[in-house]
């Protein structure tokens, strides 16, 4: 932090009378002030803040953040969505953005962590382009089945798809989420699930309701209606604890099967090349924004709850997240249609 505050004129008016031949410490104090004060006044105009689609989860959970660091910041914070590639369109922007606070990028799994190993021509580079502020939430992934499906729990469930190879699974689309956590389960389970992808979960729900797939990985908001109504039964949430979102829903760790965790996770970023100072503010503030009973109140409701964190322990979390996921599609085969 500058210790020359914004509005002292009388040292910016004093440092531009310097002649221009100055040397020694006189210049490099100068340089310095002059290279601190834009970052010590940040932020004097509005911020971006890129997403994906409008009215997806990234979209509410990036409104809400915009909307309270507006606040903090005394600048409005402007939510940005570029739909496409299931968020890619978005990143690749904020890769080529000036690392100067200005540009912020809300990225998930699809974008930060199995990108790179999916599309050959991506643009960017999910680690090297990309600073981690913060983690932001995470959703849980439930496995629901259609009621016609005679399973209660998940060893029923695992029994039952080992004895019937080719057993159907839908998700909300090809190497999105729900299909990534299809092939980590077929890989931890030992399962031989049959993938069959949609043009997004909207897609996908109606197909496992009516009984065209037997299963489905869905994100447990899209599902918990209909989980209640009794029009899908709920097997798991692959996590290591239930969801707080959805409680009555046991998670697979607790029904004896380790090592299927599969979170619908978003997370803010920055281009590479954002000074350290800019990191630790944005951060701050974030975790202030998201660590409030409001935020956790508001998230759940849309079916992800807060998890803010220190960017050391994000860009660990991100870099696990890359090995399971590269691991996941290598061994599954997946590609990119």
């Amino acid at each position: 932090m500058s210790p020359f505050r914004p509005g002292r004129r009388t040292f910016a008016l004093r440092t531009a009378a310097l002649p221009l031949a100055m040397s020694g410490p006189l210049a490099a104090l100068a340089s310095t002030a002059s290279a601190q004060q834009p970052e010590a006044a940040w932020p004097v105009r509005p911020v971006r803040m890129i997403t994906g689609s409008v009215g997806g989860t990234s979209d509410i959970i990036a409104r809400f953040t915009a909307h309270r660091l507006s606040e903090r910041w005394k600048q409005q914070v402007l939510v940005d969505n570029r739909a496409g590639l299931g968020g890619i369109i978005g990143s690749q922007i904020g890769a080529k953005a000036a690392p100067d606070g200005y540009t912020l990028i809300v990225g998930q799994i699809g974008t930060h962590a199995s990108a790179n190993v999916l599309y050959k021509n991506l643009g960017y580079d999910q680690l090297r382009d990309f600073v981690p502020i913060s983690l932001m939430s995470n959703s849980a992934i439930a496995l629901v089945v259609h009621p016609s499906v005679p399973v209660n729990n998940l060893k029923e469930f695992i029994a039952f798809a080992r004895a019937k190879p080719g057993m159907t699974y839908a998700s909300a689309g090809g190497a999105t989420s729900s299909q990534l956590s299809g092939e980590l389960f077929n890989l931890v389970a030992g399962t031989k699930l049959l993938h069959v992808p949609y043009k997004g979960s909207g897609f996908a729900l109606p197909a496992v309701m009516s009984g065209e797939t037997q299963s489905a990985f869905l994100a447990s908001s899209t599902v918990a209606t209909q989980v209640r109504g009794g029009k899908l039964r709920a097997i798991a949430v692959l996590s290591k604890e239930r969801f707080p979102g959805t409680p009555d829903i046991p998670s697979t760790t607790e029904q004896g099967v380790p090592g299927l965790e599969a979170n619908v996770w978003f997370g803010l970023f920055a281009p590479a090349g954002m000074s350290r100072a800019l990191v630790t503010r944005i951060n701050r503030d974030v975790v202030g924004v998201l660590g409030t009973p409001e935020a956790r109140e508001a998230l759940l409701a849309a079916g992800a709850e807060p998890t803010p964190t220190t960017p050391e322990a994000f860009a660990a979390f991100q870099k696990s997240e890359i090995a399971k996921w590269t691991r996941v599609i290598r061994e599954a085969g997946i590609k990119v249609e």
